[in-house]
C-alpha cells in the first residue's frame, strides 16, 4: 500500500508498505480522507517538538471498515467511520481520573506516532466512531470540530451568552459553529478578511477586523459595556488571551484552545477582581465526536463549507506546502486516499 511520509522538515514522498495486520482487538480500515491539521503542518515544517521522523501524519480522518471482530457497538463491515486518535496510557494519574484526552503519555495519531495518511490502519474496535450515514469528507472533519466542541463543554456555554472567539482560522471557526448550535451570540476577531466572511456565512453576529476596527469599542457595543460571559482563545497568541481577559465580564470564564508558544506577562490581579475562570482544554473525547456527528446529521452545521480544496495522495505535498505559507485564504484541505 502506499503512505505519505515526512522524512525531514520541508520533505514529504510517498512511500510504500505493507499492509497492517489487525491484533486482537482491531479492525482493519481502509481510510478515505484525510484532513490536514496544524500540527500535521508543524511537522512538516520542523516546529513540531513532539515530531520525530520519519513521520507519516494524519488524525482527521474517516474510512471504510474492511474487517472488523464481533463487537456490541454495531460496528460492521463497509461501515463508513471516523476514528478517536488520541491514544493514551490507561494508568496515569489523569487516565485513572477518566481525563485520557489528557494523559501524561499521550500519543496522537501523526505526531508522537504514525498517522492516517495511508491506505490501510488497523485501530482498536473501542476507537471507531459510527459515522451514522455521513459522508467520508463530512467525517474527516469532525476530529477537529470536536477540539472545539470539548472547549466549549468546559466553558459552560448557555443560550443567550454573548460568547468572544479571538480568531477565525479552523478552529474558532468550529468553535462559532458549536456556539451557535448552542444558542450564544458570538462576536468574532480576526486579522484576515476572508475569514471573517466565512464566520459571517456561519452566523457570527459581529465580526471584527482588528486591523480596521478598535476591537474594545466593537466589544463594548455589543455586550452593552457588560463584557462577554464566555471568552474563547483561538490563536495561541499572547495579544488575544489578555484581550480575552480585558473583554471578559465579571465572572465569565476564559477557555484557552490556541496552543501558545510565547509567554504571556500579565498583572494576575484582573483575574482576582474579575473573578474570572480560565479553563484550559486539551484533544477530545470519544462523547465530543458523537455529539457532532448528531448535529451534523441533523443540518445543524456544515462542516464541508470548511474544506478549501482536495489534494489527490500523490500531490499531498503540494498540499502541505500550500499550508505552510497560507495567507489566510485556505482553510481546511483534505487528502483523498482512498475514496
Amino acid at each position: 500500500m502506499k503512505a505519505i511520509e515526512i522524512t525531514a522538515p520541508g520533505k514529504i514522498r510517498i512511500i510504500e508498505k505493507e499492509v497492517p495486520q489487525p491484533k486482537e482487538g482491531e479492525a482493519l480500515l481502509k481510510v478515505l480522507y484525510g484532513g490536514i491539521c496544524g500540527a500535521d503542518v508543524a511537522s512538516y515544517t520542523g516546529n513540531q517538538p513532539f515530531t520525530t521522523y520519519p513521520r507519516i501524519p494524519g488524525h482527521e480522518l474517516s474510512a471504510e471498515i474492511v474487517s472488523i471482530p464481533e463487537n456490541d457497538r454495531g460496528l460492521k463491515e463497509g461501515d463508513i467511520v471516523t476514528c478517536n486518535p488520541y491514544f493514551n496510557c490507561g494508568t496515569c494519574y489523569a487516565c485513572q481520573r477518566g481525563l485520557v484526552n489528557a494523559c501524561h503519555d499521550n500519543q496522537t495519531m501523526g505526531v508522537q506516532r504514525d498517522g492516517g495518511f495511508q491506505e490501510y490502519i488497523t485501530m482498536p474496535v473501542e476507537r471507531i466512531i459510527d459515522g451514522k450515514g455521513l459522508l467520508a469528507k463530512q467525517l474527516a472533519l469532525i476530529e477537529p470540530f470536536s477540539i472545539s466542541c470539548h472547549a466549549l463543554s468546559r466553558a459552560k456555554v448557555n443560550p443567550g451568552d454573548n460568547l468572544l472567539i479571538m480568531g477565525a482560522g479552523p478552529i474558532g471557526l468550529f468553535a462559532l459553529m458549536r456556539a451557535k448550535a448552542l444558542g450564544a451570540r458570538v462576536l468574532i476577531a480576526d486579522m484576515l478578511e476572508n475569514r471573517l466572511a466565512l464566520a459571517a456565512a456561519y452566523g457570527a453576529e459581529k465580526t471584527v477586523d482588528v486591523k480596521k476596527e478598535n476591537l474594545h469599542d466593537a466589544c463594548s457595543a455589543f455586550t452593552g459595556g457588560n463584557g462577554f460571559d464566555v471568552c474563547a482563545e483561538a490563536c495561541g497568541a499572547p495579544e488575544t488571551f489578555l484581550s480575552c481577559i480585558d473583554e471578559a465580564a465579571h465572572g465569565a470564564n476564559l477557555i484557552l484552545i490556541g496552543n501558545g508558544k510565547r509567554e504571556t506577562t500579565f498583572v494576575h490581579s484582573i483575574l482576582l477582581k474579575k473573578e474570572l475562570n480560565v479553563f484550559g482544554s486539551r484533544n477530545a473525547f470519544t462523547k465530543d465526536f458523537e455529539t457532532l456527528i448528531d448535529l451534523v446529521k441533523a443540518g445543524k452545521a456544515d462542516v464541508e463549507q470548511l474544506v478549501s480544496g482536495v489534494y489527490e495522495m500523490e500531490n499531498a505535498a503540494a498540499a502541505f506546502e500550500a499550508l505552510a505559507h497560507n495567507d489566510g485564504s485556505l482553510a481546511k484541505l483534505l487528502i483523498r486516499i482512498g475514496d
